[in-house]
């Protein structure tokens, strides 16, 4: 897992659309295949931001990986005059997303670096009653 986090932390130190929160989100998501696809939160004026784990899932999907076949995904976040990572839980947007293209046992994890510890969480423990299709 430390080269899933490297490479979140990565993703969100080179964040340059951050600027209306000056908060920095980097998102590395894990295919059962090993490949890594990465992300990082996009804002803009308006109410249209895209979060770095759907930045994340959106590359891998639109690269060709089917629904399904995602293991974790590693979420990292700090503000931008901060040195270390703090612990950056997906939104709840995110986790319903990630619910119609992830198994309920993936894997979400979370680092925080201020009290070096690290999370985690399957996504049916963080969504328990997610929306899906009837």
């Amino acid at each position: 897992m430390d080269e899933l986090f490297a490479a979140a932390k990565k993703a969100a130190d080179s964040n340059k659309c951050c600027s209306y929160s000056r908060f920095t989100v980097g998102a590395a998501l894990l295919t059962k295949q090993g490949k890594i696809y990465t992300g990082f939160n996009v804002e803009n004026c308006g109410i249209q931001s895209i979060c770095a784990e759907r930045t994340a899932f959106v590359k891998a999907l639109s690269e060709g990986e089917p629904a399904k076949i995602f293991e974790a995904i590693a979420v990292v976040g700090r503000r931008l005059e901060a040195d270390k990572f703090a612990r950056t839980v997906p939104c709840g947007y995110c986790r319903q997303f990630m619910s119609e293209y992830a198994d309920s046992d993936f894997e979400i994890k979370l680092l925080d670096e201020n009290l070096n510890e690290k999370y985690s969480y399957k996504l049916k423990d963080l969504l328990p009653e997610a929306f899906t299709d009837f």
